[in-house]
């Protein structure tokens, strides 16, 4: 893996037969299909991407093997973002299962349809997060703006947690909420390890929105974390909602980092050596 390979940090397939996207009903029309490494592979190489991440979709151990078959057979999928239930006490188990298969690089709980806002921090999971700290494995932190507080306390109990936050969590662009957001984004950079992928954002947005609305989030994720700890990610094909292309949030997002003050070679390190590294994507095909 060199400094140019660049690697989209966050995208996903699913297959709706297999019955476990609870959250993927048909008012959700313009994702309500199946996608597959066929409908991508063009995309990828329209935008120069060489290889992905691919993020469970579902919260299920079926789905993460689900998603570690395909990633064996599709050249592009370097490592896998799967599932494990925090709450059964055999998960420690599952942890070391997945961990035999060089794809599985992490796990990846749905805090934001969790109803508990205190999930993260039960203290039944020690066992689990010791684990991951235990096998190197990363943890991407699917959460909102609510939980930035509880995810810190978690932060700082594990300080060794490999975390990447998720979407920058997920800020609300349409109500032009910033302050709080902002604040607390720039605590958990300042004080923790925590790396943020610059993903996600169009879809908390209206739909066609401009980039000068986008542009004072991706500064504070540049300033706050840096050209060190921020990666690129589509969210393909969840992006498809806002209406937004692959081409044109990539497009954007060269745009919006330069804005921000990013070299080029900073600027390639948020596309694609932080992902890497993160990840630990080294020798993978």
């Amino acid at each position: 893996m060199t400094m140019t390979m660049r690697v989209d940090s966050h995208q996903h397939f699913w297959k709706r037969s297999r019955g476990d996207y609870d959250w993927l009903t048909s008012d959700l029309e313009p994702i309500y299909r199946d996608y597959m490494p066929a409908d991508l592979t063009s995309m990828l190489s329209q935008n120069d991407i060489d290889k992905t991440i691919l993020v469970q979709a579902a919260p299920t151990v079926e789905e993460t093997l689900f998603l570690l078959d395909i990633a064996e057979k599709t050249p592009f999928v370097a490592g896998v973002v799967g599932w494990i239930d925090f709450e059964d006490e055999t998960a420690p188990q599952q942890l070391s299962k997945l961990k035999a298969n060089n794809y599985f690089k992490g796990v990846r709980p749905m805090i934001q349809d969790i109803e508990d806002p205190d999930w993260m921090l039960n203290p039944a999971f020690e066992k689990v997060f010791n684990e991951l700290i235990e096998l190197d494995l990363t943890f991407d932190a699917l959460v909102l703006p609510q939980h930035l507080d509880n995810l810190h306390k978690l932060l700082e109990k594990y300080p060794k947690l490999k975390v990447v936050i998720d979407h920058g969590a997920k800020p609300n662009i349409t109500k032009q909420e910033f302050s709080a957001w902002a604040a607390n984004m720039a605590r958990i950079a300042e004080e923790t390890s925590a790396y943020c992928k610059l993903s996600g954002l169009v879809t908390e947005a209206p739909k066609y929105s401009e980039m000068s609305l986008f542009q004072p989030y991706v500064d504070l994720l540049c300033n706050s974390f840096g050209h060190e700890r921020l990666m690129w990610g589509s969210d393909w094909p969840v992006i498809n909602l806002s209406s937004t292309s692959y081409e044109r949030w990539s497009a954007m997002s060269f745009s919006m980092l330069k804005r921000s003050g990013f070299t080029a070679q900073q600027i390639e390190h948020v596309m694609g050596a932080n992902a890497a590294k993160f990840y630990q994507l080294e020798g993978i095909k």
